[in-house]
């Protein structure tokens, strides 16, 4: 009897959340993983994976993407300036070169793209409206993804994120050192949280069980508002929890960036990847994941 050829995965974009999840993947397909240098392949390697160097600004470098995947995990982002994502369109046009399509395809944007909804509830059926640059650089690049889907018949899945945080490296430690404020009650902004491994798990989930041009909120459970998380943190690492201010004395004390991410508030619903991706969150709010293992201040 023929062994069934096992398919392969292609993971573009090989940083902190994709690579948790290859140590899953290997053991149930062939994974190749794009990276931009030559020294980051050895990382890859020791997790299974076979390491591709490719850069996604450089189309010359793309060729060999063509017709080598059955799935993709695309986890790159943006571009950095302008109003498009020119990094998936070159992806998609290495993807199609040969004319052999991958089946499944599964993108993790952001939930930036909702823009600012007044601390409003809301679930994956409220249209985009973003605020910034780089979110109209991520409503680009989900529509060249789902009008690829809807050419070719690929099956793409969007995984809008939130703030991605883990237990380590992924915490507003350097932000609580420094001292720096955040918002008073009365003028502070809803967040919204995804455990670093959480969102690692949807992606793999999402490669089986996520629809056809179907966007899920890959959102935990908490409800916080951005003070609120700030003070969990701090507690949690023994900080000092940070002052609070009006939003009228915040302008010269924090960049711009970082004002930005407070002008926006939003409560996301995540029923969505409950229901159909049936994800169990090992970490449904950022208060049990604080709360299993003391984080590290380095």
């Amino acid at each position: 009897m023929k062994r069934r050829k096992m398919k392969q995965v292609l993971i573009v974009g090989s940083g902190d959340v994709a690579c948790r999840i290859v140590p899953w993947l290997v053991r149930r397909f062939r994974v190749c993983a794009v990276v931009r240098r030559p020294e980051e392949c050895g990382r890859l390697r020791a997790l299974g994976a076979t390491p591709l160097v490719a850069d996604l600004d450089r189309p010359e470098s793309l060729a060999r993407l063509a017709g080598i995947a059955d799935y993709v995990l695309h986890c790159a982002p943006p571009p950095n300036m302008g109003n498009d994502d020119p990094r998936t369109r070159r992806l998609l046009a290495a993807l199609t070169h040969r004319g052999s399509l991958p089946r499944r395809l599964v993108y993790i944007s952001t939930t930036g793209v909702y823009g600012d909804c007044g601390g409003a509830w809301l679930d994956e059926t409220r249209g985009p409206r973003p605020a910034s640059a780089r979110a109209l650089r991520r409503v680009a690049a989900e529509c060249h993804l789902r009008r690829f889907g809807r050419r070719s018949g690929c099956r793409v899945s969007v995984l809008r994120a939130p703030g991605i945080y883990d237990s380590a490296g992924r915490l507003p430690l350097a932000r609580l050192q420094k001292g720096e404020p955040v918002l008073a009650a009365a003028d502070d902004v809803f967040t919204n949280h995804i455990h670093a491994d959480d969102l690692a798990r949807l992606l793999g989930l999402t490669l089986f069980r996520g629809r056809p041009n179907r966007v899920y909120n890959a959102s935990d459970d908490s409800v916080l508002q951005m003070g609120e998380y700030f003070d969990l943190v701090a507690d949690a690492v023994g900080l000092p929890r940070p002052p609070r201010l009006p939003r009228a004395e915040l302008g010269g004390r924090l960049s711009p960036l970082t004002l930005s991410f407070m002008s926006e508030s939003r409560r996301l619903k995540n029923a969505r990847i409950k229901r159909e991706l049936r994800v169990r969150l090992r970490y449904p709010t950022v208060a049990a994941a604080l709360g299993a293992g003391r984080p590290a201040v380095s």
